[in-house]
């Protein structure tokens, strides 16, 4: 998520979260036994039945604090598998 200042992620899903809220998130990446725990502010939110058949979920944006460091690991790791069949929601 380049436009998101220390990157973010889509967490599809039907969930409770307001836009604004801080949440803490324990990431993991397939074939990555580490474990990623970054603080996170909920920035979009998209409701079941969206227009343009998208996915419910949030968009979340990693704080300050990290200082881009979860968004550099996710990147690393994503690169490798930028020609994969696997689906995924990034932009």
């Amino acid at each position: 998520m380049p436009f998101l200042k220390n990157g973010g992620l889509f967490l599809p899903g039907q969930n409770q979260l307001r836009m604004g809220q801080e949440i803490f998130l324990v990431l993991s990446m397939m074939g990555d036994p580490e474990r990623i725990r970054v603080a996170a502010k909920v920035v979009w939110v998209t409701p079941p039945g969206a227009q343009g058949n998208r996915p419910a979920g949030v968009g979340v944006q990693f704080l300050e604090a990290d200082q881009g460091q979860t968004r550099a690991k996710i990147e690393n790791h994503i690169a490798g598998m930028l020609k994969s069949d696997q689906p995924t929601y990034t932009l």
